[in-house]
């Protein structure tokens, strides 16, 4: 009787934390559903775009890279919950933390990479050459390169984002469970959730603005250098705005400085949660809008660039 009893307690937190996936299921749906959309929607527009981006899609998928991080991605987002934090409760706010971190990484990662395979090296190979031979002007190329290595990308934001929130469900009943507090219902695991579930949002933006400096400098520079500079910028990018509101910043020379590459640089700070999962607060609507329209701004002006940069490039 015994068994039967804790078996039926085991069933209950099982079902508790499955129970709100059905709307990570349903939002995973749509967002691969809004790309086939907006894809058939570029087709109809910009057919040439459309078929530079399909292509590049196609490379990008076909890469052992993109499943090597798939990998690494769905085993470690499916380890973090087991992981003692030793935090006093508070064990499924790292796992957040954490969990946007890696996926973040792991898809900027497959966007550089894909950038400078893509663009660079395709450059470097003449290919670059043979396709601009036909009727496809320099802007539909790069352009098309630009979407195309974003699908890959959104495609590892997806199914890293379903398992990361699913981990976040199951971690809400783990923790209770370990520590001897009442099982949370369905509604609270799916709070957390959604609670989260901006941060995705957010860090999607970030590497949708990487990638449009990778592809910029992917237009002048080979693979290693343009790891290199986006690496520079992932960090200076975090790193400068709590440079600035620091003590150190006060110092009139490292205020100037710092001033000067948050205008330059892309203030990367902007996308991170860190302090509403700290606080366990929301994020706004309005901020989840007008961090979109700083991203939309800065990716066009990166491309802009890279195309004056390309523009100005001898291919032959």
């Amino acid at each position: 009787m015994g068994f039967f009893a804790s078996d039926l307690v085991l069933f209950g937190a099982i079902t508790t934390w499955l129970k709100p996936l059905w709307a990570v299921a349903a939002g995973a749906v749509g967002v691969l559903a809004a790309l086939v959309i907006l894809g058939l929607a570029l087709r109809l527009v910009a057919p040439k775009v459309a078929a530079i981006a399909r292509t590049t899609t196609k490379e990008a998928l076909g890469q052992p890279l993109f499943y090597v991080l798939l990998v690494i991605g769905v085993f470690a987002l499916l380890i973090f919950p087991f992981v003692p934090y030793n935090t006093f409760g508070e064990d499924v706010k790292m796992v957040k933390a954490e969990g946007l971190t890696l996926i973040k990484v792991l898809a900027i990662a497959l966007a550089l990479w894909t950038a400078s395979l893509s663009v660079a090296e395709e450059i470097e190979g003449k290919t670059a050459l043979t396709l601009l031979s036909k009727p496809i002007r320099r802007w539909q190329l790069l352009l098309g390169k630009f979407l195309g290595i974003l699908v890959p990308v959104a495609i590892i934001f997806v199914i890293l984002g379903s398992v990361f929130l699913g981990s976040i469900s199951f971690k809400t009943v783990y923790d209770a469970r370990e520590t001897a507090q009442p099982e949370p219902t369905s509604a609270q695991c799916m709070d957390e959730m959604i609670q989260i579930t901006p941060g995705l949002a957010l860090a999607f933006l970030e590497a949708v603005v990487l990638t449009s400096v990778s592809v910029a400098i992917s237009t002048r520079l080979p693979m290693l250098a343009n790891l290199m500079i986006c690496a520079s910028i992932y960090v200076l990018g975090h790193l400068v705005p709590m440079l600035v509101n620091s003590a150190v910043g006060r110092f009139e020379i490292v205020g100037f400085v710092g001033r000067l590459l948050s205008a330059v640089l892309p203030v990367l700070d902007h996308f991170s949660i860190e302090t509403a999962i700290s606080t366990g607060q929301a994020v706004p609507a309005a901020y989840l809008v007008w961090a979109t329209v700083y991203a939309l701004v800065y990716s066009t002006v990166a491309m802009l660039v890279g195309l004056l940069m390309f523009e100005d490039r001898d291919l032959a």
